[in-house]
This record gives C-alpha cells, structure tokens and sequence, in this order.
C-alpha cells in the first residue's frame, strides 16, 4: 500500500516535471510580488529575482534528474539482457 502511495510523489515523465515547474513559478512570481509589496525599490527586485532564479535553478536539477534516471535504468536493463 505504500508503494503505491508513494508512486504518486514520483515524477516519471518530462510532462510530469513541466508542470512541476510550472506550479514553482506560480509560486515563486506570487511570493516575489509580495515582496515588491513589502520592500518598494531595488531590494525588493532583488528578492523578486532571487525567487524566479530559484526555479530555474530548481526545476534544471529536476530535468537532470530525469535524464539521470532514465540513463541508469537503461543502463540496468542493457546488463540484465547481457546475463
């Protein structure tokens, strides 16, 4: 059973990992507006960019990840099929 509540929290698919970013970025741009809000001027710019960057540099690992592990399971399947 929690085998499969777990699959649910795994990303498979380049869609999947898409529309992951693309809910980071929601988030990012609501909380960096806020901070324009709070902090008028270039400090709040700052921390509206520091969060933008923040998925960009996010949602590169998550990518990464998934080439990662589509190449280890490849790989694994290439030496099962050797043996």
């Amino acid at each position: 059973m929690l085998q499969k509540l777990s699959r649910l929290f795994k990303i498979k698919t380049r869609g999947e990992a898409f529309l992951i970013i693309y809910a980071l970025a929601l988030g990012a741009c609501t909380r960096g507006t806020a901070y324009l809000e709070q902090y008028p001027g270039w400090g709040g710019w700052a921390l509206f960019l520091a969060c933008t960057g923040a998925v960009f540099l996010a949602g590169a690992k998550i990518l990464d990840c998934l080439k990662y592990e589509r190449a280890e399971k490849e790989a694994a399947k290439a030496a099962a099929e050797a043996n």
